[in-house]
């Protein structure tokens, strides 16, 4: 019998539940979807070794998409293991090979503060990447844009869907689902479609980089689609930051302190204020009728 799905907590800035990464067995040995940033990589060995894994025995990356706290530390693991193939979508695997934009976009976003939260972001070597296709390593991929435009998933034979941030957040054992909307490519009528194709699919669960593996599918879809079209309103209706925070957060009330701690580190909410006003502001009006119903 196979071992239950479950993260391996990266520990981030020292908080639990932020960031996970999970081992998956393939058709070529073994996988992790998603690594977490080079400044959680300490943690990410810790937690292989605590599974028996080392990674000499890694021999491939499922990336979800490129954000750093997904794939930050891609580059920095190839380099000291030669033998690990990247799967990327094709829209992101030229910022894998040449960070430079990648890390100047987050140091503007992130400022001083860059270093300490993600810490080096290493360059892939171009044959080090494998673009992915609708099946990788007898999984199937799919892509899933709406969070990003170069999010994939990947959908296990054995009924796990490793969703990273297309099936939102949702910090385990909370039942809150959150969607992430941070800039600056989220598009909101993408990701409706995405979460029609997740039911479609019908997984047995969804893992979660941020943060578990859960089994109720038509509940959870269904919550992050109403919350996204709720967030999406709010900011529509003219809310400033602030009182999008706040709107957000009362309608978090059962978290405690810990867990609201850790959905603000795995998805600040004035990053999500920021791509759903780009989203309104300068997307979703120049969309014609037709091409949003795409």
């Amino acid at each position: 019998m196979s071992a239950p799905v479950a993260p391996i907590d990266l520990h981030h800035q020292g908080v639990e539940r932020v960031i996970g990464a999970y081992l998956v067995e393939t058709s070529d040995g073994t996988a992790l979807f998603d690594c977490g940033p080079t400044s959680a990589l300490p943690a990410l060995e810790a937690g292989l070794q605590e599974r028996g894994v080392d990674f000499a025995d890694v021999r491939h990356l499922l990336l979800s998409h490129i954000h750093l706290d997904h794939a930050g530390a891609a580059g920095t693991i190839v380099r000291e293991h030669p033998h690990v193939q990247v799967h990327v979508s094709a829209i992101g695997a030229p910022h894998l090979v040449d960070p430079s934009r990648l890390e100047a976009s987050a140091r503007r976003l992130y400022g001083h503060a860059f270093d300490e939260l993600w810490g080096e972001l290493a360059l892939v070597p171009e044959a080090n990447v494998r673009i992915v296709g609708d099946e990788v390593l007898g999984l199937a991929c799919f892509a899933s844009p709406g969070h990003a435009s170069h999010h994939v998933c990947f959908a296990h034979e054995d009924g796990t869907l490793y969703a990273g941030d297309a099936a939102g957040v949702r910090i385990a054992p909370s039942r809150l689902v959150m969607p992430p909307t941070p800039p600056p490519d989220v598009d909101v009528t993408a990701w409706y479609a995405t979460l029609d194709e997740l039911e479609r699919r019908a997984p047995k669960r969804l893992a979660l980089v941020h943060f578990g593996v859960f089994d109720d599918i038509e509940r959870h879809l269904g919550e992050l689609r109403d919350r996204l079209g709720e967030w999406e309103h709010v900011v529509e209706d003219g809310a400033t930051q602030d009182e999008f925070v706040e709107r957000a957060h009362a309608g978090l009330g059962e978290l405690d302190g810990d867990d609201l701690q850790a959905v603000e580190r795995a998805m600040p909410m004035w990053q999500s204020y920021a791509g759903l006003k780009r989203w309104v502001e300068k997307v979703k009006p120049s969309r014609s009728p037709a091409t949003a119903s795409a």
